[in-house]
């Protein structure tokens, strides 16, 4: 009777299965944020239609070894009606991934504006960012370089952990060392906010 999970107590040692990431996928609207949620979901391209409200998915993603997590992704839609509502979507989150259009050079200053709102709301104070320059398979994409001024990464301020990784949604490149790096980040500040803790 039961679950059988008291048998295997080898297995929950190292496996969060009982924890979910809240991560909340944002961008502007074209960006590829669905395209991106449902490779790493099917690891296959998923045909998508512009969101209207959002799109959520428990994705389970292998962290190299024996290792694999838990992401609650909220894919929030990214016209501009939709964006005042991304920050119900924030609320408590573990990380934001925010997506871009590498290509899309005249839009890059509409998705600075957003970005810079979203990482400086009050809830979202510290709270990791992955921005996800996507598109970069296309020829006339922008470099990282030049994405990561034209979106003054430098200006979210030190308390605002974030990494730039170049991505494909289409076929996935990048998105698997994106969600590690991101990983990674959530984790840090968790182990600093314990610290904090203990010192009050």
């Amino acid at each position: 009777m039961g679950n059988g999970l008291s048998e295997q107590p080898n297995l929950l040692s190292n496996v969060p299965f009982f924890q979910s990431f809240h991560i909340a996928i944002l961008g502007l609207d074209s960006a590829g944020k669905t395209t991106a949620l449902y490779r790493l979901q099917f690891n296959e391209f998923v045909n998508t239609v512009p969101t209207k409200g959002f799109n959520t998915e428990k994705v389970k993603v292998s962290l190299g070894g024996h290792r694999s997590v838990t992401y609650h992704f909220w894919d929030v839609g990214g016209q501009e009606k939709l964006r005042p509502l991304w920050k119900s979507y924030t609320r408590c989150t573990d990380g934001i991934i925010f997506v871009v259009d590498s290509v899309d050079a005249e839009r890059m200053e509409e998705a600075k504006t957003e970005l810079h709102k979203i990482a400086k709301t009050l809830e979202n104070q510290g709270v990791p960012i992955l921005l996800l320059a996507n598109k970069q398979d296309l020829r006339n994409a922008l470099g990282l370089e030049e994405i990561e001024k034209l979106l003054a990464l430098k200006e979210l301020g030190p308390t605002t952990p974030w990494h730039l990784q170049p991505t494909c949604a289409i076929i996935g490149d990048g998105l698997q060392d994106g969600v590690e790096r991101l990983h990674n980040m959530i984790q840090k500040r968790r182990k600093a906010l314990r610290q904090q803790k203990k010192k009050r």
